[in-house]
């Protein structure tokens, strides 16, 4: 290429998962954090919402030294603000803004959106009116700071707007419009109406192309997401998404190729090394078996191979419905050779922790002869009798008896450390499996089979992951379960082939020697180096560059 690539000389990030943990791309940017700061030192800048009025948050430091003449005049202007600290790796700058001000000012807000971009916010319902102004208050923080350290400086500066999602995509176009100046780029992590066509049962892979996405969006009610996401992807500097796969999506449903891909790294520098993760491990895997004792009155031992999926409570999206499946179909199993507990650590609508499951496990004894009432379930739901796994479960007659091979244990809670039965962190746990699974049909990337491996733990994903299919291609053929990752082709139609795929891989690692085990928990280890930020922070320097040089160019025309 020969041409020297531009950089920021401050990055500005937005998202309501800054400071803010409810999915995946609260990891995304935390874990991101350390890299940009290490190289950026404090001029790399998150914004995100202020929910906490009166309680304080468990991922925010409030520093009111930091940019006190800033946090000074942002008051002035009317823009309520905290600055402080992002408790994750390199702790990063954060503002966190409260926006609950600006409702007043939302019809004037999208009306000034119809006219410049036409987006249709008239059939907004939900969370749309809240995230729209989060984003709005997030652009005039980016404004505000941007003409402060201006004045500062005292000289030009390249400056980047990075706005993450559909919620963050309005503010993204205040700043296209205020500040012309200021290069912006927009990462959809998935498309609304991709989401939203998986989410209702439709076929989305095989008829990708016939799907027009603004007649999809009429039809699921999604008008107003789409039309954002849609406007904003095509207005900024630069519009990336997170995998292969997804950039295929916003082609067809955005009208919009991507400029870049930025796939999502991870940073392992908390995951525990030599002896430490040796005793984590014991420790993780000793609290999982006594729970699953505690509430099956069983004793199973450290023999048992401990098998776990994860996520979001997407049940058709995040493939949940096919795991229980899996292991329905793992019961009559003939070549398993060793018993199996599986955890489906999915948060629900959780009332509170079992009081006979706590007695148990507070109690002086070691073994329980008979199992609690409903062995499948650590925590009481809100809506025990309409809850999807429990339904699947009670409607395959998987009672979790006795004399049976494999017990599923669901788990529907935050693993915070603070959950009232597990108490240990979800990082602090999940090196305690044997094997993860993870068998998406909607996936625009895939943080939790990164997150097993880096801990050492071989998963099964798809390739309708986008991690499967990065996973694939750094593999050079389908990933086996020796090479750490088994990815199960996955189409629209396939379900029950899936299904057998992931008993039939259970089944086989069951009967691994514990060379082989060791050998498969390496590889897994080996390709989650290659997925560091330090090797995927590239694709960001790309993105930035190219925003810009847009931005440079609008300003000398």
């Amino acid at each position: 290429m020969g041409k020297e690539h531009l950089t920021p000389d401050y990055i500005f990030e937005s998202s309501w998962e800054v400071c803010n943990k409810v999915g995946g791309i609260y990891t995304v940017l935390s874990t991101r954090a350390k890299t940009l700061q290490d190289r950026m030192k404090d001029r790399i800048i998150f914004i995100g919402p202020d929910f906490w009025k009166e309680k304080e948050s468990p991922y925010f430091q409030e520093d009111k030294a930091l940019l006190a003449e800033w946090q000074w005049e942002a008051k002035e202007q009317g823009i309520p603000v905290k600055v402080g600290r992002w408790t994750v790796p390199g702790n990063p700058i954060a503002v966190l803004v409260d926006f609950t001000p600006f409702f007043e000012k939302k019809n004037e807000i999208y009306g000034w959106l119809w006219e410049n971009y036409g987006v249709d916010s008239l059939h907004a319902y939900g969370d749309y009116d809240e995230a729209s102004m989060f984003s709005y208050a997030a652009a005039l923080v980016v404004e505000s700071l941007y003409h402060f350290l201006e004045k500062r400086e005292k000289e030009a500066m390249q400056v980047v707007y990075h706005a993450n999602e559909w919620m963050c995509g309005l503010g993204a176009l205040y700043i296209n419009n205020k500040l012309p100046q200021v290069a912006t780029v927009f990462t959809t992590h998935a498309t609304s109406i991709g989401r939203s066509i998986a989410g209702n049962q439709k076929p989305l892979y095989d008829y990708l192309f016939a799907y027009q996405g603004d007649q999809m969006a009429e039809e699921l009610n999604m008008q107003s997401k789409h039309s954002i996401e849609k406007q904003t992807a095509h207005h900024v500097d630069c519009f990336t998404t997170v995998s292969d796969i997804t950039a295929r999506e916003c082609v067809e449903l955005l009208d919009k190729p991507v400029d870049v891909v930025l796939p999502n790294g991870f940073d392992d520098s908390f995951v525990p090394k030599g002896a430490v993760f040796t005793r984590k491990r014991k420790e993780a895997r000793r609290r999982l078996l006594q729970i699953a004792n505690a509430l099956l009155g069983e004793n199973l031992d450290d023999e048992t191979l401990i098998v776990s999926t994860s996520g979001r409570y997407e049940f058709r999206n995040k493939g949940i419905d096919v795991f229980v499946e899996a292991m329905n179909r793992l019961l009559r199993d003939k070549d398993l050779k060793r018993k199996v507990v599986a955890f489906i650590e999915v948060p629900g609508w959780v009332g509170e922790p079992r009081k006979d499951l706590q007695e148990r496990l507070n109690s002086q004894l070691s073994t329980f002869d008979s199992p609690l009432e409903v062995p499948q379930i650590t925590h009481w739901l809100h809506n025990m009798s309409h809850d999807n796994v429990l339904s699947m479960m009670k409607y395959y007659d998987m009672h979790n008896r006795k004399d049976e091979q494999v017990k599923v244990i669901f788990l529907p809670c935050y693993l915070d450390g603070n959950d009232g039965i597990v108490n240990m962190t979800y990082y602090d746990i999940v090196l305690g499996n044997d094997l993860c699974v993870y068998p998406s049909y909607y996936e625009p990337w895939g943080y939790t089979p990164l997150e097993a491996i880096a801990f050492r733990v071989p998963c099964i994903t798809t390739d309708l992951a986008g991690f499967g299919l990065w996973a694939n291609k750094v593999f050079g053929h389908e990933g086996e379960i020796e090479d750490g990752v088994k990815v199960i082709h996955r189409t629209d139609y396939n379900y029950s082939e899936v299904a057998d795929a992931i008993k039939d891989t259970v089944a086989q690692f069951s009967a691994m020697t514990p060379k082989e085990v060791e050998a498969c928990r390496k590889k897994a280890s080996a390709l989650s180096k290659k997925a560091l930020w330090s090797e995927f922070i590239k694709y960001y320097d790309e993105a930035y560059d190219i925003a810009l040089r847009k931005a440079r160019q609008r300003c000398t025309i």
